[in-house]
């Protein structure tokens, strides 16, 4: 028997065997008038990306989906719901196993990586947010170890179906959260789940590698590091150090 997932009340589900990319069939539906809370899932993607342009390798057996957000916000607040994303999939992780977040938007399962979050925005002519995808990736039956990794995967086990579930219910809480609260409490609980103040950590700039200690992070979601030259805040960057 097919299980089919149980979505948040409001929520729709858009299910497809196989696709080039989630964000980009969700951004199409976005545009076309999608709501919020469309979600498009895939068993596998052809044509999966992360960050920074990297492809993500995406076969059959974990979970790809991606979210249309209308938040309503400055295009500048946008950047919040990455760090809203990870939360949600840390609330997914059962409990007993060690949870860390990683700057911007990663995050770690016993040490190792279990998801990729890719935000991408539409910005309006008067300089808000006309949609949000959030593409949120999450090993579930296998954990792929690709020699370009700087992370070791780590998966959560189940189905991919329960584990969508899951994710969506985190994500329509947390969103919740956000619009009630405000980024600070994202961000207050964001901090308590990354690596420790002070951890010494690399981040790549480009073709630059700033070294420093982990200061936390400021209240529009920039990395603050203290180096040798004095206090740095990076807007964009990769944090290359472990946070374990």
């Amino acid at each position: 028997m097919t299980f089919s997932p149980v979505l948040p009340d409001g929520w729709t589900l858009v299910a497809l065997p196989s696709v080039g990319s989630t964000n980009d069939e969700a951004a199409r539906l976005a545009e076309a008038g999608a709501t919020e809370g469309t979600v498009v899932w895939s068993r596998e993607q052809t044509g999966g990306r992360g960050r920074r342009g990297r492809s993500w390798a995406s076969p059959v057996g974990n979970l790809y989906s991606s979210t249309i957000l209308r938040p309503d916000c400055p295009a500048m607040r946008a950047a919040e719901l990455g760090f809203v994303a990870a939360l949600a999939v840390a609330d997914m992780v059962p409990s007993g196993r060690a949870v860390r977040v990683k700057w911007p938007n990663d995050v770690l399962v016993d040490g190792g990586k279990v998801a990729g979050i890719l935000p991408e925005s539409s910005i309006a002519a008067d300089g808000k947010a006309e949609h949000v995808v959030l593409g949120i990736g999450v090993n579930v039956g296998f954990a792929p170890n690709l020699p370009e990794m700087r992370y070791p995967g780590a998966c959560l086990g189940g189905t991919v179906e329960a584990a969508l579930e899951a994710l969506t219910a985190a994500l329509a809480r947390r969103m919740v959260q956000w619009r009630r609260d405000g980024f600070p409490a994202v961000r207050a609980e964001w901090l308590a789940k990354a690596g420790p103040l002070g951890l010494e950590v690399d981040v790549k700039l480009g073709d630059e590698l700033v070294r420093g200690r982990f200061a936390g992070m400021d209240s529009e979601g920039a990395l603050l590091l203290d180096t040798e030259a004095g206090p740095r805040r990076i807007v964009a960057g990769e944090l290359l150090a472990r946070v374990a």
